[in-house]
């Protein structure tokens, strides 16, 4: 089974996102994180597909094949990618999905699960899943990925490449040499001078600058309504223990909605690609499933 690109027109830029088990009628939206592509989730995507279920994975405004920004300071920001979101549910006509998002991908999950920003997401979210993703996240771990998303470097090769980002995302845990080699191919773009960098526009970090307090977002957290699955990696620098903690007593935390597993081996954030990892996602998807149906 491969995943089937294609593009659409959202919030007045083109949105590329790969759909895997179109045929199916259980649909999952899974998210990547700051500064990855929609790639990232081809593991779980395939899994969840073999077990029944359609999954759709975009690529964010300003990263992978999705369309830059003209304005980076009024649309790099959770606000408008829930504009973004909720424009293709609508035009795809899902009235119900699962959300499953890496670190970023979370955070626009929590605000879309909300209705806050898009009170037609609130009623269409069954559930959401938090791959290492907060209401809260840590300031230094922030100015790390700030660090080095903001001025992505440029190498003469791919390889060199995809050393480069075997360094960087050491902590998503093991992953194969086939898998890292992909990670690199469908997150490499060439520039005019022949050189390659990562596949993003680098103004996307001014989220940071005009937005500042962007991922402070309690009050979405509080007003979901549905089961949430936070998985936090064992060394996360990003979700503190102190943070999850807090989420246990408010919100879906404190309505018994929460349910929270630590990854070992990883930190931010689990790469969601070995049976354990996978396992644990869909068995949370089958158990909000049953509890619908309940």
């Amino acid at each position: 089974m491969s995943p089937v690109s294609h593009y659409l027109s959202c919030a007045g830029h083109e949105i590329h996102y790969v759909e895997w088990g179109a045929e199916h009628a259980r649909t999952v939206i899974a998210w990547h994180g700051l500064a990855r592509t929609c790639r990232d989730m081809d593991e779980l995507a395939l899994d969840l597909a073999v077990r029944g279920w359609r999954v759709i994975c975009p690529d964010t405004i300003g990263r992978g094949l999705s369309q830059w920004s003209r304005d980076p300071d009024a649309h790099y920001q959770l606000r408008f990618y829930a504009r973004i979101a909720a424009d293709l549910c609508a035009q795809l006509g899902l009235e119900r999905l699962h959300w499953i998002g890496t670190s970023m991908g979370g955070a626009i999950g929590t605000v879309c699960a909300s209705g806050l920003f898009e009170p037609a997401m609130k009623g269409r979210i069954a559930s959401l899943t938090l791959n290492d993703n907060a209401p809260q996240l840590a300031a230094p771990a922030i100015e790390r990925i700030r660090s080095y998303a903001g001025s992505p470097p440029a190498f003469d090769t791919v390889s060199e490449l995809e050393a480069f980002f075997r360094q960087v995302y050491a902590p998503y845990g093991w992953l194969s040499d086939a898998q890292w080699r992909r990670l690199a191919e469908t997150s490499t773009r060439r520039l005019a001078d022949g050189r390659v960098t990562p596949h993003y526009d680098s103004a996307m970090v001014r989220q940071f600058t005009s937005h500042a307090d962007d991922y402070l977002i309690w009050p979405h957290y509080d007003a979901i309504e549905v089961p949430v699955l936070c998985l936090r990696g064992a060394q996360s620098d990003l979700v503190l223990p102190e943070t999850v903690a807090q989420m246990k007593t408010r919100g879906p935390g404190l309505a018994g909605r929460l349910q929270v597993i630590e990854v070992p081996g990883c930190g931010h954030a689990p790469a969601l690609n070995v049976p354990s990892q996978l396992d644990a996602v869909a068995d949370f998807l089958a158990a909000s499933e049953k509890s619908h149906g309940a």
